[in-house]
């Protein structure tokens, strides 16, 4: 029997523990589990023969070397995603085979130095490695470790016949998770993503990722124009319609500390507390300790770089009632939690 602690918020590493090792690599997410993540939080790609990996997006040339590497230079296309034209290099172009031997590197190089330092070192991991990897730290800590899987752009790859639910149900599988169970939580921009992974019979909690602009993608296919937005899904009557539709909503943290722009969506602890009272959890993304990241008052000199008072806007976000942080630095955002508790 796995410990469970209990303890709330749940911490849940961005992507491994992404503050220190580039994200997504193996590094990163053993070091998140040793730095006392509740969680870890994979984003979930196709490659073109449908396995699933882990990246940011599926564009990849800001977080591996597939730039500099002259045989897959003819990769290099414009696509569609979203709506949006993109130029890069797409994991739906290559095969695992392929993307296997490219190397990770560090999406935020210019302000984290020391990650960057390990540029070149990891290979892409796939999500069926990351299963491995949460099975063999929960045995050797004795502890209850999750999976926050967020599935990203399931319109776009659907349309190109590589539906992320369907995938996902057979890596559960053939991970041993069966149909889900504890150890799994399920998030996405997309509602019907998440309707699909329910329907499915995968067991977890769903949560809707809530930009702070624009409309769901998958809304705006189906409705058009008159799609709501993301801040109507921010009210009181938003947020009791997504009730029975989802288990809960993940906000960026602007909408949590300093002034929201748009005055009709709720924000702070009445955000979190109109969404508990739809019998909706709570998280929010992403907590860093960098003045780049800190809202205005707690900026402390003017490197970007340099960390601010990240404690105090920690434990406010802490201090609005919230059920789960996306840290990029698990370690700080355990301690922050310890002081938001009072315990010494």
């Amino acid at each position: 029997m796995l410990h469970d602690s209990g303890a709330r918020p749940l911490v849940i590493g961005h992507r491994g523990a992404s503050g220190y090792r580039p994200e997504h690599t193996r590094s990163a997410y053993e070091l998140a589990f040793a730095l006392g993540a509740d969680a870890v939080e994979p984003d979930i790609v196709s490659t073109r023969d449908g396995v699933l990996v882990l990246r940011h997006e599926n564009e990849i040339s800001g977080t591996t070397d597939v730039a500099t590497r002259p045989e897959f230079a003819a990769k290099r296309t414009t696509r569609e995603v979203d709506g949006k034209p993109l130029t890069g290099w797409f994991t739906e172009d290559f095969t695992w085979a392929e993307l296997s031997t490219l190397r990770a590197r560090e999406r935020l190089g210019a302000l984290r130095q020391a990650s960057a330092s390990f540029d070149d070192r990891y290979p892409v991991i796939r999500l069926r490695d990351l299963f491995g990897l949460i099975d063999t730290a929960a045995d050797e800590q004795r502890r209850l470790i999750r999976m926050v899987a967020e599935f990203k752009h399931a319109s776009h790859f659907a349309a190109l016949g590589l539906p992320l639910d369907e995938l996902f149900a057979a890596e559960l599988d053939d991970a041993g998770w069966g149909r889900g169970d504890d150890r799994l939580i399920m998030e996405a921009f997309e509602l019907d993503v998440l309707a699909r992974l329910g329907a499915r019979g995968i067991r977890g909690p769903r949560v809707f990722l809530v930009e702070a602009t624009g409309s769901p993608v998958d809304v705006v296919l189906a409705q058009g124009r008159g799609a709501p937005s993301y801040d109507q899904y921010m009210t009181e009557a938003g947020l009791l319609g997504l009730a029975g539709r989802v288990d809960g909503v993940s906000v960026g943290k602007a909408r949590l500390v300093g002034p929201w722009r748009k005055p009709a969506s709720l924000t702070g602890s009445d955000l979190v507390d109109a969404a508990h009272s739809a019998g909706l959890v709570v998280y929010t993304w992403t907590l860093r300790p960098e003045n780049r990241f800190l809202a205005t008052g707690f900026r402390r000199g003017a490197a970007r770089s340099a960390f601010g008072d990240w404690m105090g806007e920690f434990r406010e976000v802490i201090g609005t009632g919230i059920d789960g942080i996306f840290v990029d630095h698990p370690d700080l955002g355990v301690e922050a939690r310890r002081a938001a508790s009072g315990v010494a």
